[in-house]
C-alpha cells in the first residue's frame, strides 16, 4: 500500500510539472506575439524609415566586384569630381590602391575638386596628390580628343548628377560617349541615385534649342540616373551618325525612383543641400533675369529677390564668395523677396515663382534680361511668350503634356530602378 502511495505521488508530480511547463510555454508564446504586434502597430512612416535605413544604398563605384576585373591590365581615364567617393576615399585613390593603371583625369564644369565658379574656364594641370594629368573638358574643348584617348582603353564616368536637363554634367557625359564611340573605347558609367528622380516634369526640349544646357530631347526634370540616361543616349541613336558606344552601367544597389535621396557631398558650389537641389529646376529659370536666386549668399537656390521692397519682406545682400560665387548678380545691393528654405523637401518643379515675380515686376519684356538664354534653359521659345501673355501655370502645363507623355513612355525602356 505504501508503495502504491509513493507511485501515485510520483505520477502526480510529473503531471503537475508537465502542466506547469505547458502553461509557461504558452505564456512565452503570447509574449512573443505581443512583441510582434507592437512592432506591426508602430507608425507606418517610422517602420518605412527603418526599412530604408537597414537597406544601405550602395552606389555603383562601391561595387568593385562588378567591374574591377575588367580594369586589370588596362589603361584607364576617369571623368570624376569631388562627388566620386567610395565611402570616405576618392575613386581615384581607391583604384590606385588596387593596382589599376590610371593615365589621366578628365575634369568637367566646376573642376576636379568642384570649387570653380559656374561657367568658368578650367585649365588642364596636374593633380598634386597623385601626379596624374588633369585634362579639362569644359570651356574651349568639351570632348576628349583622339590624341587624349590614344593611351586609354577604358573611360570611367562617375559623377553625381541632380536630375535637371540644364545641369551640365550629363552634357559632358554625352561628349565623352561621343569620343568613346568615335575612337572605339569602352565607357563604364558607375551609377548614382538621382535626388530628383522621383518624378518627371517640364517641357521637352525642342530640336532647334539644342545647346550644352540642353543636349537631349528630354524634359527639364528627366527622372533618370546618369546610367539610365547613358542607355537612352545609346538606345535612341543620339550620338553622331546614330553611333553607339561600348557602354557598361554599374547599377546602384537598393535604390528605386520612389526614394528621396540625400546627397552626402554637394555636387557643385551653389547647391549646398537637399532643398537647394529640389528647388534648382524651378529657380534656375531666374538665371536669365535680373533677379537673384541667392548666388553670393550662404543659401543659394533657396531665395529669390530684387532690389525693390515690393517683392517681399525677406532681404539679403549678395557678396563675393571665393569658391562659391564671384561677382554675383545684384552684388552689394539689398534684395527683397522670399525665403524658400522651409519649403517641403518633396517640392517639385513649378512655374509659380517665375510667373509671380514676372507679374509683380511690371517689367514686361525687360524682365527677361537674356531672352535667348531663357529659351535655351526651357528648351523652347513658347514658354517665355506664354508668361508674357499672362497664362497661368495650369494652362501652360497643358501645352507641353503631349510631348511629356511621349517621353515618359520612351523613358520606361531605359529604367534600371523601376
Amino acid at each position: 500500500m505504501k508503495h502504491i502511495t509513493y507511485l501515485l505521488i510520483f505520477f502526480l508530480t510529473i503531471i503537475f510539472a508537465s502542466c506547469s511547463n505547458s502553461s509557461s510555454s504558452t505564456h512565452n508564446n503570447n509574449d512573443t506575439i505581443k512583441e510582434s504586434t507592437i512592432v506591426d502597430n508602430l507608425d507606418i512612416k517610422e517602420v518605412e524609415t527603418e526599412k530604408v535605413a537597414t537597406k544601405e544604398i550602395i552606389v555603383g563605384a562601391k561595387q568593385l566586384d562588378l567591374y574591377i576585373s575588367e580594369l586589370k591590365n588596362k589603361k584607364i581615364a576617369l571623368v570624376v569630381n569631388q562627388t566620386s567617393m567610395v565611402d570616405n576615399t576618392h575613386l581615384v585613390d581607391t583604384l590606385i590602391s588596387l593596382g589599376i593603371t590610371i593615365k589621366k583625369i578628365f575634369a568637367v564644369e566646376h573642376g576636379f575638386r568642384g570649387n570653380i565658379d559656374r561657367g568658368k574656364h578650367i585649365d588642364s594641370n596636374v593633380d598634386e596628390k597623385t601626379g596624374l594629368p588633369i585634362v579639362a573638358i569644359f570651356g574651349k574643348s568639351r570632348r576628349p580628343s583622339k590624341e587624349q584617348l590614344s593611351d586609354v582603353d577604358i573611360v570611367i564616368f562617375d559623377i553625381q548628377d541632380v536630375g535637371a536637363r540644364f545641369y551640365t554634367y550629363i552634357s559632358s557625359m554625352h561628349e565623352v560617349m561621343e569620343a568613346c564611340a568615335a575612337n572605339n573605347k569602352k565607357i563604364f558609367v558607375l551609377d548614382r541615385p538621382n535626388p530628383t528622380g522621383d518624378y518627371v516634369d517640364g517641357p521637352v526640349r525642342e530640336a532647334n534649342f539644342k545647346s550644352f544646357v540642353g543636349m537631349h530631347a528630354i524634359p527639364i526634370v528627366h527622372g533618370l540616373t546618369v546610367g539610365e540616361l547613358a542607355k537612352m543616349i545609346n538606345g535612341e541613336g543620339w550620338l553622331t551618325n546614330n553611333r553607339t558606344c561600348d557602354l557598361t552601367v554599374i547599377p546602384v544597389k537598393n535604390y528605386n525612383h520612389a526614394m528621396l535621396y540625400s546627397l552626402p557631398i554637394k555636387p557643385s558650389p551653389n547647391l549646398p543641400n537637399d532643398i537647394s537641389i529640389r528647388l534648382y529646376p524651378s529657380l534656375c529659370l531666374f538665371e536669365a533675369t535680373k533677379f537673384s536666386i541667392g548666388r553670393g549668399t550662404d543659401f543659394p537656390f533657396q531665395v529669390i529677390g530684387y532690389p525693390d521692397s515690393i517683392f517681399g519682406n525677406f532681404s539679403f545682400i549678395p557678396r563675393d564668395i571665393v569658391g562659391g560665387q564671384t561677382n554675383p548678380l545684384q552684388e552689394g545691393k539689398t534684395c527683397f523677396g522670399v525665403d524658400l528654405r522651409n519649403e517641403p523637401i518633396e517640392t517639385k518643379f513649378t512655374l509659380k515663382y517665375i510667373i509671380e515675380f514676372y507679374q509683380k515686376s511690371k517689367m514686361q519684356d525687360a524682365f527677361f534680361s537674356n531672352s535667348n538664354w531663357f529659351n535655351k534653359l526651357v528648351g523652347n521659345a513658347v514658354l517665355q511668350e506664354q508668361i508674357k501673355q499672362g497664362l497661368g501655370e495650369e494652362e501652360i502645363r497643358k501645352s507641353w503634356q503631349p510631348e511629356l507623355n511621349s517621353y515618359k513612355k520612351m523613358r520606361e525602356k531605359y529604367l534600371i530602378y523601376k
